[in-house]
């Protein structure tokens, strides 16, 4: 086991409205099944733990891009749709925020009564986890948030996020189970948070020597970065801008779904009949699901699937979102019965950008982009927390805007 890595994130408060919640819920599952189908169980633990596809993946869920609340929204969703099938998927999601996660030794007894592992190990690493991150490494961020996830052989992984008491910010802390040594050298596969300077870090592999365990973590004065694991920095912005994005994956993706003829493309037949921007949303599905771990450095651009509900970049397409449930639901009940066929076209959809990305050069504006999706999210029954999408007053009948003319 290893801790996989972390994120730092500006922190955000409210609410996910509850037509968001619906959907995120069941995209969350559907993308869990196809990896389950398609990768296995250690797949899905190896994903949750790394901060960067699990900030795209939330990213393509339609939360805000860069926040604390996907941490927090994107767990309980799958916790809530994860659960009830836990028997057939192989899964369990222990834990949550404040109040739940004090519940997680008890849920974690319950997995181990069911499924037979060893249940007194997960709830010592449930445990520990918590421990290193809210007392070994003092970077001033205060754990509000546990989630362990666990598979019936056993095998976890932690996601855990700590507020910052003074500068308004959040760290997402995540563990693997995977090749873990230590709790305590060098233990996560992944932080994700904002820099706020030197911290005092004694899970680092050069603090051997002055670490005497935890007790004497008051005692100790050295200051060690985190600099040996997977960091991921969000901005404090909220707008989406061409350097959060690669601007040549975006780009190809925009002109296979868009600009391309569909029809060229004997491996997206079982597709025909989709529109252009439901495409587009599931070419970036199919990434989350079939994407090596490289292709999550930029988790901005995943929220061109289904926007953001605060507005950012755009209002969440809640039609194109349905549709492309209803499409994914479609292939992986068609799978359980022997017909992968579906599943296979929307993995071909996202090799298909991967070829055109050989060739293509990014010769278009992000912000040109951003405000199209913001004139036709009403076609789509574009919402925000703030309200549903209004049809633009004045708008350009017959016209198509190209993105690459």
């Amino acid at each position: 086991m290893k801790r996989s890595g972390t994120a730092d994130l500006p922190l955000h408060y409210g609410k996910v409205p509850s037509w968001l919640y619906e959907r995120m819920s069941a995209l969350g599952l559907s993308i869990v099944e196809n990896i389950l189908t398609d990768y296995g169980k250690d797949e899905v633990l190896k994903r949750l733990a790394d901060p960067f596809w699990f900030q795209s993946f939330g990213a393509v869920l339609g939360m805000d891009w860069h926040s604390s609340g996907i941490t927090t929204s994107v767990m309980g969703a799958l916790k809530r749709a994860i659960n009830p099938h836990s028997a057939q998927l192989g899964l369990y999601i222990c834990g949550g925020k404040g109040k739940l996660s004090r519940h997680t030794p008890d849920e974690i007894q319950r997995v181990a009564y069911a499924t037979g592992v060893d249940g007194n190990s997960l709830v010592r690493a449930s445990k520990l986890t918590a421990k290193v991150d809210n007392t070994a490494i003092q970077d001033g961020y205060q754990l509000y948030l546990h989630n362990f996830i666990v598979s019936n052989e056993g095998n976890w992984a932690v996601v855990q996020q700590g507020m910052h008491q003074y500068d308004g910010t959040a760290r997402r802390y995540h563990w693997h189970s995977q090749h873990l040594k230590s709790f305590i050298d060098q233990p996560h596969s992944g932080i994700r948070g904002v820099s706020r300077g030197r911290i005092l870090n004694l899970t680092a592999l050069e603090a051997t020597q002055n670490r005497q365990g935890i007790l004497s973590l008051s005692k100790e004065d050295a200051e060690y970065t985190l600099r040996q694991i997977r960091h991921l920095h969000m901005p404090m912005r909220h707008d989406v801008q061409s350097k959060d994005v690669n601007l040549k994956r975006l780009g190809a993706l925009l002109y296979v779904t868009r600009e391309a003829d569909i029809h060229t493309f004997e491996d997206l037949l079982l597709l025909q009949g989709v529109g252009p921007r439901t495409l587009q949303s599931l070419a970036l599905v199919s990434e989350i699901i079939h994407g090596a771990p490289c292709r999550f450095d930029d988790p901005a651009r995943f929220s061109f699937a289904h926007g953001g509900k605060d507005g950012h970049p755009f209002p969440v397409p809640t039609k194109v979102y349905d549709e492309g449930i209803a499409i994914l639901r479609n292939g992986i009940e068609k799978s359980k019965l022997g017909h992968t066929d579906k599943l296979k076209t929307i993995q071909k959809l996202h090799q298909i950008v991967l070829q055109a990305e050989q060739q293509f050069t990014p010769c278009f504006d992000v912000q040109q982009v951003i405000e199209q999706e913001r004139k036709d999210a009403w076609q789509y029954g574009g919402k925000t927390v703030m309200g549903d999408s209004k049809k633009p007053i004045q708008t350009q009948k017959g016209q198509q805007l190209s993105f690459f003319s």
